[in-house]
This record gives structure tokens, C-alpha cells and sequence, in this order.
């Protein structure tokens, strides 16, 4: 086992992509975890399996962002499983783009509430239950930093919300030993964004190291914050994409 040993963590969105590579890094390192998933119950349960077969305890809890109610008894849910929870890693997102005039009032609500309103509700349920030494962070974008392409201004929008949160709540919790940090991925080989799609190639034109980054890229960082190398880092923002806004 390894730093995490005997600590309990939420990662939203943890069926797939960047969230299930932060779920099964975090167990690998000993937690036990818990995942929030929006539709495909067999790949939920896939990394329920994978995780359960690294000797933690892990569950995966059906839970739209867009539902609070859902959010908060996906809190509700991993604190009865497993005691308390000292970790909360707001991953759930959604990749909504292009052209301004064709982006619809419903999916300005949409992105929103996934992206900034789940990681304010989702907070608000974990922090009664999380002691000193408490844990969170949230997975934004490196648009925020740089927008090197048309149509992304809602999604980048979105995500920028997570840096007032981040440092609003660093402060907050500071008082109680809870840190609370960022992280802003580039593009990064999942299925919302694939090293061999169609825009691939330009993507990694815009990177100092010429190249994608994998899901475990994004995940060391974020063990990295949630582990004892975390406990003086709080309201920081750190980028994991190849030197895209270098």
C-alpha cells in the first residue's frame, strides 16, 4: 500500500478518460474510492473491479452533475461505505463547443452547472464530513490559460470558474486543514479527445514537447496534491499539458 493508506476519496466522473485514471491512482496508492458515473454502468464497473482487485474498497454511484440531489447523495453514499471522506477530486465535464452564435441558452446552463455548480454542491456536501489534512481538487482546462482555437469560449468560460472557487475555498478551509488546489489538463489521449483524431496533429503543434498527454499524466498530479507532498500546496493551479501555454 502507499500514502493514501487508510483514506477515503470521491472522484466525479471516474468511469472513463482522466477520472478513471485519477480513481485507480489513487487507489493504487491505498485509498479506498468512490466514483461518480452519468450512463454506462458496466464501465463503472469495470474500474469498480480493477480498483476492488488492488486490495482498497471502492463502489461506483450513478449521479448526473447536472442532478444536486444526486451529487449529494453520492457524498452521502461514499461516507457510508467507508467512514468519512478526506478526498474530493471534481473531474465530471463535458466538452460542449463551437461557433458563439449557434451555443444555446441551455447549454450555457448545461456547462455551467457541470462544471462550476457540481464542484460548489459537491464541496459544500464533503467538507462537514472531512477533517485536517482533507483534500480537494478540481480538473479545469489549460483554456483557461490559453485559447489557442475558435469556439471554445463557453467551455473555457466554465472552467475558469474552478480558479475563483479554488482560491475563495483555499482560504475558507485553510483554517481547518483542508487544501485545495487546480489542475488544468491539456489535451490529453481519452475518447473526448483522442491522440489520433482529426485535429490531433494540430494540437500537438501548439506543445513545447510535441505530444499528448495520457490520462496518467493529469493523475500523478493529482496524487501528487492529495498525498503528504500536498499539505502545504493550497489555492494553486498547476498545468499538465506538454508546454501548450508556454
Amino acid at each position: 500500500m502507499g500514502q493514501l493508506e487508510g483514506r477515503s476519496a470521491l472522484v466525479t466522473g471516474g468511469s472513463r478518460g482522466i477520472g478513471a485514471a485519477i480513481a485507480k491512482r489513487l487507489a493504487r496508492d491505498g485509498a479506498n474510492v468512490a466514483i461518480t458515473y452519468a450512463r454506462s454502468a458496466d464501465r463503472a464497473g469495470e474500474v469498480v473491479d480493477e480498483m476492488t482487485a488492488m486490495g482498497v474498497r471502492a463502489l461506483a454511484v450513478r449521479a448526473e452533475a447536472t442532478d444536486v440531489d444526486a451529487l449529494r447523495a453520492a457524498v452521502d453514499r461514499a461516507v457510508a461505505a467507508f467512514g468519512g471522506l478526506d478526498v474530493l477530486v471534481n473531474n465530471a465535464g463535458v466538452a460542449v463547443h463551437g461557433p458563439i452564435e449557434d451555443i444555446t441558452a441551455d447549454e450555457v446552463d448545461r456547462v455551467l452547472a457541470i462544471h462550476a455548480r457540481a464542484a460548489f454542491v459537491l464541496v459544500q456536501a464533503a467538507v462537514p464530513h472531512m477533517t485536517a489534512g482533507g483534500r480537494i481538487v478540481g480538473i479545469g482546462s489549460s483554456l483557461v490559460e490559453r485559447v489557442p482555437y475558435p469556439g471554445w469560449a463557453l467551455y473555457a468560460m466554465s472552467k475558469a470558474a474552478l480558479t475563483g472557487l479554488t482560491r475563495g475555498l483555499a482560504r475558507d478551509l485553510g483554517p481547518r486543514g483542508i487544501t485545495v488546489n487546480l489542475v488544468h489538463p491539456g489535451s490529453t489521449d481519452t475518447e473526448m479527445n483522442p491522440a489520433d483524431g482529426p485535429d490531433a496533429d494540430e494540437e500537438r503543434r501548439h506543445t513545447a514537447l510535441g505530444r499528448y498527454c495520457d490520462p496518467e499524466d493529469v493523475a500523478a498530479t493529482v496524487a501528487h496534491l492529495v498525498g503528504d507532498g500536498g499539505r502545504n500546496t493550497t489555492g494553486a493551479a498547476f498545468v499538465v499539458d506538454a508546454g501548450a501555454v508556454a
